[in-house]
């Protein structure tokens, strides 16, 4: 084998430190000229879930508001009143009156004789609002009948007008002071208005 000459192997040695230190300094400077790593994408923070209400809690009521179509309104219209009959008016109870006026004839305290015919008479008036027609009677309440029948009609009579009551009688034949009285009747037998008398005395 050829040894190299001396000069070469000097060569090599002075050249060999320099060629060292160079590589230490491109390992070095590795890191430095290594591309630039990319910035990680910003950490991403998922939101917070819905919280559930719990069973205790007040519902939550969510209004609706529905637009409706403005429709007019119904017109009331008054019922018409049915066509019901009228009551037959009934005519009110009407008030039976009889006032005395005066006597016509024979007057209270007259002497007449025994057996006498006695034409007795009464002005009155129909005080009352009803009219005194059939049913209507003057009757004998008190005293004699002096030979009168016990009831006689009433004189018809309007309301509002005067009559004349008329009763024959027969005077005793005894002496002495004789009354008799008289009342008005209407036909359902209820008395009404003054009472009429004979007042006479028979002469002995």
């Amino acid at each position: 084998m050829v040894r190299p000459p001396i000069s070469r192997l000097l060569q090599q040695a002075s050249t060999f430190p320099l060629c060292l230190a160079t590589g230490i300094l491109l390992i070095l400077s590795l890191p430095a000229c290594a591309p630039t790593t990319p910035a990680p994408p910003p950490l991403f923070i998922p939101p917070a879930p819905p919280t559930v209400p719990s069973e205790h809690s007040a519902p939550m009521h969510l209004a609706t508001v529905t637009a409706n179509a403005s429709t007019p309104s119904p017109t009331l219209s008054p019922n018409a009143p049915a066509d019901t009959p009228s009551p037959t008016p009934t005519p009110s109870e009407c008030i039976n009156d009889l006032r005395y006026i005066d006597d016509l004839t024979f007057e209270d305290g007259t002497i007449v004789t025994p057996g006498q015919e006695i034409d007795k008479q009464w002005l009155v008036q129909n005080n009352g609002t009803c009219d005194w027609e059939e049913g209507y009677r003057l009757a004998l309440i008190g005293g004699e009948p002096l030979g009168a029948p016990e009831e006689v009609a009433l004189y018809p009579a309007r309301a509002g007008a005067q009559a004349v009551l008329r009763i024959p009688f027969i005077a005793p034949s005894i002496a002495g002071r004789y009354l008799s009285a008289w009342q008005a009747f209407d036909p359902n037998g209820t008395p009404f208005g003054d009472t009429v008398y004979l007042d006479i005395t028979v002469a002995p």
